[in-house]
């Protein structure tokens, strides 16, 4: 778990600006815990492709006038890479890892810095894809890399990690039916989808919130969405798991 220092203005934010009217006891309990612990400084929204991280990132930074980071989307090497040209994966990886880094070198999420962070991606996703994507003699090279800009990022405070089932983000990418999407084969999303679990299922590196989203939307439902934000005012510390009561009545019904 990083040693970054974390600010109280940022719960409060949520807790004013984001949650439907509850229970006076209840809000008393809210504004209680905002004078007992701080939210962290730099948090970071992980999950595959169509789970919503890009989204809740933006509604949090929204909430806690944060700086929002977002996963770089132009890449010159993708077309050649969805088409299966020989080499392209490679190249895409690495322009990849060279965007990633240069965006998380520039965050300034330490002890003197007043910035609160939200940003879509942890750097590890980029070596996640790797390990999919390249062969063992490219991945070799590739870890050079990834190793040298790695010990020099910061590492998050608090990592909200999105799950969905494949079936789940099958729909949810056909409706949306963005072009850079409609490569994308059922298959490798499944792969997608385990190795995020099988990734998360070892995460230490920092706090981590587990939000299972297949019975759930807080892209169109509210009340999930402040069901969610309500739990990310809350102290979080080692591995925690969430489901918003908007998905348990989904899931029970």
């Amino acid at each position: 778990m990083s040693n970054h220092s974390i600010g109280v203005l940022t719960h409060r934010a949520i807790a004013s600006a984001s949650l439907p009217r509850y229970p006076a006891f209840f809000e008393y309990n809210l504004e209680l815990m905002a004078n007992l612990f701080e939210l962290p400084r730099y948090i970071a929204v992980e999950g595959p492709i169509r789970v919503g991280k890009s989204t809740l990132a933006r509604i949090l930074a929204d909430r806690l006038n944060a700086q929002r980071v977002m996963e770089p989307e132009s890449n010159p090497f993708l077309g050649a890479f969805y088409d299966g040209e020989r080499g392209a994966a490679f190249q895409a990886q690495l322009a990849f890892l060279v965007r990633r880094f240069e965006q998380l070198q520039a965050l300034d999420p330490g002890p003197r810095s007043n910035t609160t962070v939200v940003a879509d991606f942890i750097f590890e996703k980029d070596k996640l894809f790797a390990c999919l994507n390249l062969s063992d003699q490219e991945l070799d090279t590739y870890n050079r890399y990834y190793n040298h800009f790695r010990e020099q990022l910061p590492t998050p405070d608090l990592v909200i990690y999105l799950q969905a089932t494949p079936e789940v983000l099958k729909k949810r990418l056909k409706k949306k039916n963005a072009p850079g999407e409609r490569a994308v084969s059922d298959q490798y999303l499944e792969e997608v989808v385990k190795a995020y679990e099988h990734f998360f299922f070892h995460y230490t590196s920092s706090d981590l919130l587990i939000v299972n989203t297949s019975e759930i939307d807080f892209v169109d439902r509210n009340e999930d969405l402040q069901e969610l934000l309500r739990k990310v005012s809350e102290p979080i510390k080692g591995t925690q798991y969430f489901l918003p009561l908007g998905g348990q009545e989904a899931a029970s019904a």
